[in-house]
Formats: C-alpha cells, sequence, structure tokens
C-alpha cells in the first residue's frame, strides 16, 4: 500500500518561520519534521510514499530525493495550485494502483505505534475507510467527528459552540481511504475557504453512499504534535520528553 503525505502549503500561520522552510521541513532537535513521519510510516511497514509538494519543494526533494538513503521510495507530485487537501489528492489518483492508500497531512505527528494501529486494523478488519481522531476540547478550531461506536456518522469543519459540545474527537489528519474517494473529489464543491476539502468528500460518502468510515480513537492526553501551530512548535522545541512518546519502547 503506498503512502501520501501532504507537503505543499506555504504554513501562513507558522510566519515567519515559514519564510525560510517548507512547514513539513521545519527542524525539531535537530531533524526535519517529516523525517519524523516517515519513520513512524516506515515503522508502521509503509515502504512506497508519495509526497505531494508546492512550496518551497526544493527543501523536500533535495534532502529526501528518492528515497533510498531512507530504506522507501519517493514519488513527487506537485501542486502548483493550493486548492486544499482534496485538491492535492486529485493528482495522486494514477499513482495508486491497489484499491486503498494511506494518508496523512504532512505537519502532524503522532506516536508511530498509531501509523501502525491503522494499518494493522485495516489489514485485520479490510476497512474501505479508517480515520484516526484526537482527543480536543476547543473544536471550533478544527474537523468534529461525530461517532456511533466506532464508526464516523458525519464530520464538521469548524463548528459552532453549540455543535462542537456534542464531541470532542477531532480529525487528527491521518486516514486510509478507498480509491472511491477519488469520484467523490471531482464532483464536490469547493468551501468556504476556495478549498477541495477531504472532509467534505467522507461526509459525503457517508450520507449518499453509505461508506463505513472506522475511527480509531486517540485518547485524551495521547502526544499529537500539530506543526501548524507555532506555540506547539516553541514548546516541543524546547523540550525533548516527548520523543520518548513517540517512539516504540520495543
Amino acid at each position: 500500500m503506498k503512502a501520501i503525505i501532504l507537503c505543499a502549503g506555504y504554513g501562513n500561520r507558522m510566519l515567519p518561520l515559514t519564510n525560510n522552510y517548507q512547514k513539513s521541513m521545519l527542524p525539531i532537535h535537530g531533524t526535519p519534521l517529516l523525517e519524523y513521519i516517515i519513520e513512524g510510516l516506515k515503522y508502521a511497514g509503509f515502504e512506497d510514499l508519495i509526497f505531494v509538494v508546492g512550496y518551497l519543494k526544493e527543501q523536500v526533494i533535495n534532502y529526501f530525493n528518492k528515497g533510498s538513503r531512507f530504506n522507501i521510495n519517493i514519488e513527487y507530485v506537485e501542486q502548483t495550485e493550493l486548492n486544499g487537501t482534496g485538491g492535492a489528492l486529485l493528482l495522486c489518483e494514477d499513482l495508486i494502483l491497489e484499491e486503498h492508500f494511506f494518508l496523512t497531512w504532512g505537519d502532524i505527528l503522532v506516536p508511530y505505534l498509531i501509523y501502525k494501529k491503522v494499518y494493522d486494523t485495516y489489514r485485520e478488519e479490510k476497512n474501505d475507510f479508517i480515520l484516526v481522531s484526537n482527543y480536543q476540547e476547543n473544536l471550533q478550531k478544527g474537523c468534529a467527528i461525530y461517532c456511533e461506536g466506532n464508526f464516523c456518522t458525519k464530520m464538521v469543519e469548524k463548528p459552532p459552540k453549540n455543535e462542537s459540545d456534542e464531541t470532542k474527537l477531532n480529525n487528527c489528519g491521518i486516514f486510509i481511504l478507498s480509491k472511491d474517494i477519488f469520484e467523490i473529489l471531482k464532483e464536490i464543491n469547493y468551501s468556504k475557504r476556495g478549498e477541495l476539502e477531504i472532509p467534505d468528500a467522507i461526509s459525503r460518502g457517508i450520507q449518499e453512499y453509505n461508506w463505513k468510515v472506522r475511527v480509531i480513537k486517540m485518547k485524551d492526553g495521547e502526544f499529537r504534535g500539530d506543526f501548524g501551530d507555532p506555540a506547539i512548535y516553541k514548546k516541543l522545541n524546547e523540550k525533548k520528553n516527548w520523543l520518548n512518546d513517540l517512539k516504540p519502547s520495543h
């Protein structure tokens, strides 16, 4: 199974740091964020990766090349029009030869065991769609995940306060998806942000095509590094204890 990492955006929330760095290449204790993500995917069993690049793409390409130094295979797709996560994903359609693929945002880092749990769950349960949720108090800054049991009933981007009180599950930005999502991405409208949004496509699949979307729920307090937040980046760069949460102890 191929794994796609989205790392094309400008990283406006991370200015002025992203004047000089592609957001996914921001250094964390001397190592680019993207390298940590790759190590996690390798631990889970992924070897064939697709990077969607755009802004400061040379930083990513020059550092990772074709991936041989990291014992992986990397293909590159360039997103010249930064029209959202869905727009980025559509560029990868011709490179996905199997029925399913893994996807992660390029500015999110979780414990390596989470990546493995996603892949293991797919292999054991044969789910067409899996998403990871993390516990978050303020969902007005995220994407709320509503569930019945272990399956998603809907996703709402930045819900109003009265709706966000119904759930504390946020879209973590890590998925396994069926190729069926490409057709829906071609049909949906652009969001209010002027972007094609993967959560919008998943929600439509649930509502109109009865997709069963398995949710893997991270625990309250479980490590999740959001490198779209300058305060979190600063904190993680000042401390090293979180690295112990990242890598398996065995």
